[in-house]
């Protein structure tokens, strides 16, 4: 099962990933807070997998993708959106994330996404 990385400013949300994760084989082996926390992370623990918050303080979600996958080219990233992002959604999508989950989280959609993406 795959080692998970999950970055959001709101802790509550970094709980609510965790929980479903867990309760379904996942590892998350970190969390941050912001984008540059993002990357000091990646870089420390090179998790199988990223859930990344678009919106953040300090650096956004679409910057921290793009110092990750400069650092890891195979960087496995799925973003976080709140509803009306598309426009933030399709540029971490161009900016290299595999896929994205919609606030409020299902836990379907939240598990589908990382097997998809890890498998």
């Amino acid at each position: 099962m795959a080692n998970i990385l999950i970055v959001d400013d709101a802790a509550f949300m970094r709980m609510m990933i965790k929980d479903i994760l867990s309760k379904n084989g996942y590892t998350v082996v970190g969390e941050a807070e912001n984008g540059i926390k993002a990357v000091e992370k990646y870089k420390e623990l090179q998790p199988d997998l990223v859930i990344m918050d678009i919106t953040m303080p300090e650096m956004d979600g679409i910057q921290s993708v793009k110092h990750i996958k400069e650092l890891s080219p195979e960087a496995k990233i799925i973003m976080c959106s709140a509803m009306g992002q598309q426009a933030m959604v399709i540029e971490s999508i161009q900016a290299g994330a595999r896929d994205f989950i919609v606030k409020p989280f299902q836990a379907e959609r939240v598990l589908e996404a990382v097997k998809k993406v890890v498998g």
